[in-house]
């Protein structure tokens, strides 16, 4: 019975529910960790040697509307989902198509994006984006274009409820719909 108090006072330590959750880590740092290749234009890329593009500007969007500021990473692909895996980045918001096997690791944010099949597939097979290979390969049997979406550790219920929320502000109040205009619509 004499240690039943130092029992007790182990359990929150042996809770799986113990560790700290993804959107406590992302106040307390004060910024979002956006993992991004930086190499695919219109999505992402560098523009005299600044980031610019439809998911650089989302980002940043949604870090303001999570009180944070957007602390972006370039990377590689083989780096990208394996760093968000690991917790070196917080997301990877790099044109990430929804598909069972990105489920199975990852969770993810609500869709932000079903950009046309053809701004996908125009381009060049060597950069054509991480994920994006096998929604092509559907494409080009007449599926629908693939849901865009956030991949982030699973297990962060609290921070896919701020991703989420953030990401439904920024629909309902028309700047996503303004982003898809300005970067993501062909010009004539």
């Amino acid at each position: 019975m004499r240690f039943l108090p130092g029992l007790i006072c182990l359990l929150p330590l042996l809770s799986p529910l113990a560790h700290a959750e993804l959107i406590d880590d992302i106040n307390d740092r004060g910024e979002l960790r956006i993992a991004l290749e930086a190499n695919a234009a219109p999505f992402n890329f560098k523009e005299d040697g600044k980031l610019a593009g439809f998911e650089v500007e989302l980002g940043q969007m949604l870090a303001a509307e999570l009180d944070v500021r957007a602390d972006f990473v370039v990377t590689d692909a083989a780096d990208l989902l394996s760093g968000v895996e690991s917790g070196k980045y917080d997301v990877a918001i790099n044109h990430i198509a929804m598909t069972p096997e990105l489920a199975e690791r990852f969770d993810t944010s609500a869709a932000y994006s079903q950009p046309d099949a053809q701004l996908l597939a125009g381009k060049d097979e060597t950069q054509r984006p991480l994920m994006m290979a096998q929604s092509f390969q559907a494409q080009e049997k007449s599926a629908p274009a693939p849901h865009l979406v956030i991949p982030f550790q699973k297990g962060n219920p609290a921070f896919k409820a701020s991703l989420d929320n953030a990401l439904a502000r920024i629909k309902d109040d028309g700047r996503l719909e303004q982003l898809s205009q300005k970067w993501l619509v062909k010009r004539e």
